[in-house]
């Protein structure tokens, strides 16, 4: 028996860099509403008391950048100036220009808007069709934002972070070996209280069944969290891309996703590597795949198609590879038709994972049988 232990991480959407990726596709979002072949690359830096805007349009969509700002901070909770930091008084300066001529040529003929490889990956651990530790990652910090907005725990503060260590037998999810939430509080709150609280109405709903004697929780490991959001910390659009991905437990190509339409193939390459992997498991024709996409600026059809099913696939990888090129699209122009990424769907995605999801389109299992019937017609297997 091979034991082994596996941590994965997320963040509530009061976060500073959970902010700037919000304000990023709050933006997109935005110009997508009103002009759908807009051309978004936004990046977003916040720190007390000041969110700065900076990037590329080119759009016909006439937007409101700051009250876009302002309206994401208040979501977010950030309504109080003893946060650092509030919607309603905060410096929002921008710098927008247009997209570079030289990137636009490539694009208006319909190829990929930069370069760059992108993963996608799936297993079969979740019902989700993602790793456990992310997957219960993402639950705790959903739920703690939950029960802030809710009361259930008095005196909560937007900023949090949460934490799960797994263990594994062979291979698969046994037991949660320690569970970790930061959890932004007030002046005055005690500690103890506190844990309590959140081993209740968070732990406990989203862990209960992965927890036994030996569980280690942490709560405020430091004994304090007051200070929180960008008031502590400046947030960057893009600086969570594990937490957006797959918790580590699959490659990382390196590109961010908020803030980018999707000509950019950081974003809809990715989500087609993830509709990809997910429709080849739920399949079964993989216990677990991770499949590499990758392209060169201007041209459409993909430099490389790579598919690593770890050794649990029915067929080869080489064959699997195959039949992901006859089965999916895989240009930009035919990816972003394939999953509506023309619409304003972007700014949900920035929290709590983009991926495991079922609001999502990448998320849909529209491509389970044409995989069964190919893979039949190309070798002997029970599927």
């Amino acid at each position: 028996m091979v034991r082994s232990l596996f941590t994965s991480e997320s963040v509530t959407e009061g976060h500073p860099d959970k902010l700037c990726d919000q304000i990023s596709d709050a933006i997109l979002d935005a110009c997508l509403k009103e002009d759908e072949k807009s051309r978004v690359a936004v990046e977003c830096l916040a720190k007390t008391g000041l969110v700065v805007v900076a990037g590329e349009l080119t759009t016909a969509a006439h937007i409101d950048i700051a009250q876009i700002v302002r309206g994401v901070l208040e979501d977010a909770g950030y309504t109080d100036a003893s946060f650092g930091i509030d919607a309603k008084t905060c410096a929002v300066l921008t710098q927008v220009d247009r997209q570079s001529a030289d990137i636009a040529r490539g694009v208006d003929a319909d190829g990929a808007g930069d370069q760059g490889l992108m993963f996608g990956f799936a297993c079969d651990e979740t019902d989700e069709f993602l790793p456990l530790p992310i997957a219960l990652a993402h639950r705790l910090a959903e739920r703690l934002a939950t029960v802030r907005k809710e009361g259930s725990i008095d005196d909560l503060g937007p900023d949090g972070k949460t934490q799960v260590t797994v263990e594994y037998e062979n291979g698969r999810p046994v037991r949660v070996d320690a569970v970790l939430v930061s959890a932004q509080h007030g002046e005055g709150v005690g500690q103890e209280r506190l844990r309590d609280a959140l081993i209740k109405e968070v732990i406990v709903p989203v862990c209960g069944a992965w927890l036994d004697g030996k569980t280690r929780v942490l709560t405020n490991p430091t004994g304090r969290f007051v200070r929180g959001g960008p008031h502590a910390d400046a947030g960057l659009t893009g600086r969570k891309i594990i937490v957006d991905t797959y918790g580590g437990a699959g490659r990382h190509g390196g590109g961010a996703f908020s803030g980018k339409d999707a000509t950019k193939v950081d974003r809809s390459g990715a989500y087609a590597a993830r509709y990809i992997a997910k429709n080849i498991v739920a399949a079964g024709l993989a216990k677990k795949c991770e499949v590499q996409l990758a392209y060169a600026i201007g041209i459409a059809e993909p430099v490389s198609v790579r598919v690593d099913s770890f050794g649990t696939g029915l067929l080869g990888d080489d064959a699997l590879t195959g039949l992901v090129r006859a089965c999916f699209p895989l240009r930009p122009r035919e990816i972003i038709a394939e999953l509506g990424l023309h619409r304003p769907i972007f700014r949900r995605t920035a929290c709590y994972g983009h991926f495991g999801r079922s609001e999502f389109p990448w998320e849909k299992l529209d491509r389970v049988e044409r995989l069964k019937a190919a893979a039949l017609k190309s070798a002997v297997i029970t599927v």
